[in-house]
């Protein structure tokens, strides 16, 4: 295991809030513009596939290049804000994501509007990896697991308000107007941070040496197994939900002829599995161990995406087959991402940025290797069932052949419910 010197017990800085409610949402709206970026238009899938005179698979490649721009740029700029901070990647990235986002809404084809939502998803990656890091530069252990979790709170506030939001703008725009208002929200989100957000990783803790020191960065993450394992564990939980993600406009609205407006209703009651299940994750902490949440969050998400696969295999039950397993599975995901992703953290806190680059760009690059393949199986519930099975099992493979539950407790109990500077 890595350790990193912290700062002596009891000392205080200006630059480091504590843990407190407006905090913790300015960190959320940070975290939250990558998903945000990604649903907002899922309603309109579809329609951009008719309007466009393109596949469902090609449209689908749209979504893929988001998740690949995500991951891209969490893996360059996580690097970079532990060499200069954090503050300036991350204005940076949102002025990268909201140029992008208004090419998008001109876009004359399906191949120009995949490439600019690569770049989109590059400036959108500057909030997701810092926010991240800046979670790691404050906070350790249990704490550090308890503030990702409420994070997840205002994460899980897209996946819910995006498709009922693009639904609704939909009555009075088309699917460019979506983009527009993806701008518009770069812009706030960009406000906000230069408003709320301080600099949390000041210069005697920043890392130096150039593409060097972030090569040997990277080099030291790479050898740790037990990381990889936890990193891989979270992104093939996070696959699960890219999955959900891909197929569901597609399986909702064309399978069982869901309206626009019903998908995003739908695709909202849905979310809250995850939203309740980060949420339930922090009470939980106070009597567990997050090893102990994650081996039973990955067991429980491998049985629901059975039940999900025989259901619609066997055409059991209709869309409550569909709907009631995929619950199941997003609760599955909002208790193991929180504890697989604090656990990893705390590992490597002496490169807190680069260690949440790779973890998140490993969430969305296996996310976007995931996605394509529902379209590709034939979009419908048993291709998604498929994939999401899939994921989740390959999940709990990895925890029973890589790592094991003494070792995760380790962790656990090797890190302290500190908060780093307070």
């Amino acid at each position: 295991m890595t350790t990193t010197a912290e700062p002596r017990a009891g000392a205080t800085s200006p630059t480091r809030p504590r843990d407190s409610v407006g905090f913790i949402l300015v960190l959320g709206v940070l975290v939250a513009l990558g998903p945000f970026t990604i649903d907002l238009y899922l309603p309109a899938l579809p329609t951009i596939e008719r309007e466009l005179h393109t596949t469902s698979a090609a449209v689908q490649l749209t979504l893929t290049g988001t998740l690949a721009g995500l991951a891209f740029g969490q893996l360059v700029l996580g690097p970079v804000s532990d060499a200069i901070g954090r503050r300036r990647p991350l204005l940076a990235g949102l002025l990268v994501h909201v140029l992008a986002s208004l090419a998008c809404v001109l876009a004359p084809g399906v191949v120009t509007l995949g490439v600019l939502r690569v770049l989109q998803g590059f400036g959108a990656a500057a909030a997701s990896v810092i926010a991240i890091a800046v979670v790691r530069d404050l906070f350790r252990g249990v704490r550090a697991a308890r503030m990702i979790s409420r994070l997840i709170l205002v994460i899980g506030a897209s996946p819910v308000l995006a498709p009922t939001v693009g639904s609704e703008l939909l009555r009075w725009t088309d699917w460019r107007g979506i983009f527009a208002a993806l701008a518009l929200l770069g812009v706030g989100v960009g406000v906000v941070a230069a408003l709320r957000l301080p600099e949390t990783l000041p210069p005697e803790r920043r890392q130096s040496g150039g593409v060097r020191g972030t090569g040997r960065a990277y080099a030291a993450l790479l050898g740790d197994r037990t990381f990889l394992a936890l990193v891989l564990v979270a992104a093939l939980m996070m696959s699960a939900l890219f999955a959900y993600v891909a197929g569901s406009s597609f399986v909702l609205q064309e399978q069982f002829g869901f309206s626009e407006q019903m998908f995003g209703v739908v695709f909202a009651v849905n979310s809250v599995a995850l939203i309740g299940a980060a949420q339930v994750n922090v009470w939980l902490l106070g009597r567990w161990s997050s090893a102990q949440i994650l081996v039973t969050a990955v067991a429980v998400a491998v049985l629901a995406s059975v039940a999900l696969l025989v259901l619609t295999v066997a055409e059991v039950g209709g869309v409550w087959g569909v709907l009631v397993p995929l619950f199941v599975v997003l609760g599955g995901v909002g208790f193991a991402g929180p504890n697989a992703s604090a656990l990893g953290l705390s590992l490597h806190g002496e490169s807190a940025g680069t260690a949440a680059a790779l973890l998140g760009a490993a969430q969305f690059g296996l996310g976007a290797l995931t996605a394509p393949v529902v379209g590709v199986l034939g979009n419908d519930g048993v291709a998604m069932a498929l994939v999401i099975g899939g994921s989740t099992l390959l999940a709990a493979i990895t925890l029973v052949g890589v790592l094991r539950l003494p070792v995760l407790h380790t962790i656990d109990t090797t890190e302290s419910d500190a908060v780093v500077g307070h």
